[in-house]
């Protein structure tokens, strides 16, 4: 009986440990020269100078529970802002769909 309860207490524990972790505030955080970056269309940057790509990549789920899709988006985007400032360009265009946590970004530099 006291191995059942012990049982009992250890999936409450790692379950609410679980729901705490999926429902914390976003692990990426914006740095410093990502913040002037903006997120545009490939049609809003044909005056633009291309500067290269990146490559965001981040958890998309875990453990066994998937990640939302909107916590997930707003991840990658906020890395490949802070690359594409390391980068010196102010400008990003996503140039893939998101797969298996993982999304391409154009770099530019637009005026």
């Amino acid at each position: 009986m006291k191995i059942y309860f012990t049982k009992i207490i250890w999936i409450c524990f790692f379950s609410a440990n679980l729901v705490l972790l999926t429902n914390c505030k976003n692990w990426v955080q914006l740095l410093p020269e990502g913040a002037e970056v903006s997120l545009k269309s490939a049609t809003d940057v044909s005056k633009c100078r291309r500067v290269g790509t990146t490559s965001a990549q981040t958890l998309s789920k875990l453990i066994v529970v998937e990640r939302g899709a909107e916590r997930l988006q707003t991840e990658l985007l906020t890395l490949a802002k802070n690359q594409a400032g390391r980068m010196n360009a102010n400008t990003i265009v996503p140039e893939s769909l998101i797969e298996e946590g993982k999304q391409r970004f154009g770099v530019y530099s637009c005026p």
